[in-house]
C-alpha cells in the first residue's frame, strides 16, 4: 500500500496499491490511522461493488445507509440507471443545494462520522467534489476570534439551507430529511478520536442563540469563507469512474460542483453514523428540541419573503411525472 499526501495541501492523501474489496485487518488499521491524520483519503480505480462499498463502510462503524445512488438518474430494478431527473424535481433541487459547503447529517439527532462516494458515471466537465479542512480553518483563526466563538452554538436544518441557498421550500415530512427539526451544535468541535479542535459550520447552520439574526448570519458566513479562502485548505477531486473518496464528516466540509445536468452523474454513497456519545444533539422527543422547531419556523417565515431571487424563487418542486 502506498499513501501519498496531496501536493500543496494541508490535508488529504491518495491511497494506491490496495484493494478495498479485499482488505486485511492490518491494512485497514493503516488506512484508519491515515484517515484520522489526513481527514480524507482518495482511492483511484477501485470499482467497488455495492456489497464491497457497504463492507468497507462498516469497518468504521454502523451505517446510516449503504450503497445508495447519489445520482441525477433514476435507478432501475435491474441495477441500471434510466431517465435523468428534471432540474425542478426535488431530487435535483436537493442535488443543486449540495453545491454549497456542508457536512453530512448535522440536521439529524446524531450527525455523521464518515462520508464515502464511489464514481460510476461522470459528466465530461464539472461535477467535481470539493473538500475543505475545518481543522486548519480553526487553527488559522486569530485568538480573539477563537475566544469569541468558543461557547457559541448554531442550529442545523436542511429546510433552512435549501431555502437560504437556492430558494427551495421542500414539503415537510417527518420521515425524510426535511422534517421540521433543527439541532443545536457547537461552532467549535473537539474531534472525539484525535482531540483536535475544528470549526463546525456549513450551509445547514443558522441562528446562533444570543446573537441578532444579521450578526449570526454574518459570523457563520465569515467562518466558512475564511476556511475556504486559503487554497491549501481546499481540495478538488476530479472524478474518474472507479474512484472512491472517503472523508471525516466531523472535521471536513464538502460540496459538489455544477455540471451539465443533462449528462449522467452517478455516484454511490455510503455514510457511517456518528457515535451518540460524541455526535448526538438531542432527539425530537427531548424538551430542548422545541427551541429548535421555533427557531426554524421563524427563520423559514422570513426566508419565504427573502428568497424570490434565488434559483428556485422561493417555491416548492413540481411533481415527478
Amino acid at each position: 500500500m502506498r499513501i501519498t499526501p496531496v501536493d500543496n495541501k494541508v490535508f488529504g492523501a491518495t491511497v494506491t496499491e490496495v484493494a478495498l474489496g479485499d482488505l486485511g485487518d492490518a491494512e485497514f488499521a493503516v488506512i484508519k490511522a491515515a484517515f484520522l491524520d489526513f481527514g480524507f483519503l482518495s482511492f483511484p480505480g477501485q470499482f467497488l461493488s455495492d456489497e464491497e462499498n457497504v463492507s468497507f463502510g462498516k469497518r468504521f462503524g454502523e451505517l446510516e445507509f449503504g450503497a445508495n445512488p447519489m445520482s441525477n438518474q433514476e435507478k432501475l430494478g435491474d441495477g441500471r440507471f434510466g431517465r435523468i431527473f428534471g432540474i425542478d424535481t426535488q431530487r435535483m433541487r436537493t442535488n443543486v443545494g449540495n453545491e454549497a459547503w456542508h457536512t453530512d447529517s448535522t440536521y439529524k439527532p446524531i450527525s455523521s462520522k464518515c462520508g464515502m462516494l464511489s464514481a460510476v458515471a461522470v459528466p465530461k466537465t464539472g461535477g467535481e467534489t470539493e473538500l475543505a479542512d475545518l481543522r486548519a480553518g480553526y487553527a488559522a483563526l486569530d485568538q480573539a476570534t477563537r475566544d469569541r466563538i468558543e461557547d457559541f452554538c448554531a442550529y442545523h436544518s436542511t429546510q433552512y439551507s435549501q431555502a437560504n441557498d437556492v430558494g427551495d421550500f421542500p414539503p415537510q415530512n417527518s420521515d425524510g430529511i426535511y422534517h421540521g427539526e433543527a439541532y443545536l451544535r457547537p461552532l467549535v468541535k473537539v474531534h472525539p478520536e484525535t482531540g483536535v479542535k475544528n470549526l463546525f459550520v456549513g450551509r445547514h447552520a443558522f441562528g446562533i442563540p444570543g446573537l441578532e439574526r444579521c450578526e449570526s448570519k454574518r459570523l457563520i458566513k465569515s467562518l466558512l469563507d475564511f476556511t475556504v479562502s486559503d487554497p491549501s485548505r481546499v481540495y478538488t477531486h476530479r472524478w474518474r469512474p472507479g474512484d472512491t473518496l472517503f472523508w471525516d464528516n466531523r472535521a471536513i466540509l464538502h460540496r459538489a460542483q455544477a455540471y451539465d445536468y443533462a449528462e449522467p452523474r452517478v455516484l454511490i454513497g455510503t455514510r457511517v453514523a456518528g457515535e451518540p456519545e460524541s455526535e448526538l444533539a438531542y432527539y425530537p422527543s427531548d424538551p430542548e428540541a422545541e427551541a429548535g422547531r421555533r427557531a426554524l419556523k421563524a427563520e423559514l417565515d422570513l426566508l419565504r419573503r427573502e428568497t424570490s431571487d434565488r434559483r428556485y424563487g422561493g417555491t416548492t418542486a413540481t411533481p415527478v411525472v
